[in-house]
């Protein structure tokens, strides 16, 4: 049975949902990574590094990157502000390396 044009929500495709729980030293530490499709095209994403023991602000997310409310913005410790997007792939990249200096420095505060 037709049900009729289908909406803009059904017809996007999330690809990408990864929950990623970190051992040793960053146990209790999350990473997540949730991508949506229309096509080919991402309209959709969601990048976060979650420590509730190192900060309680913003849900645990140290650092975050993601487009909801319409707008490309990055999550730090409790502050956002947005941000230039230039391609997924990119941010993702950016994303990482950010990642590895939070590590970088929380393990020097721990030496």
């Amino acid at each position: 049975m037709d049900k009729g044009p289908r909406t803009k929500r059904s017809q996007l495709d999330k690809r990408i949902d990864q929950t990623s729980y970190l051992a040793g030293k960053r146990r209790g530490a999350i990473l997540k990574e949730e991508v949506w499709y229309q096509g080919n095209r991402v309209v959709k994403y969601s990048l976060a590094y979650i420590n509730p023991r190192i900060s309680s602000a913003d849900n645990g997310r140290i650092l975050g990157y993601d487009n909801t409310h319409g707008q490309h913005h990055r999550h730090y410790c409790g502050r956002t502000e947005p941000v230039a997007f230039s391609s997924y792939q990119a941010l993702v990249k950016r994303f990482e390396r950010e990642v590895r200096e939070v590590w970088r420095r929380e393990d020097e505060e721990d030496d």
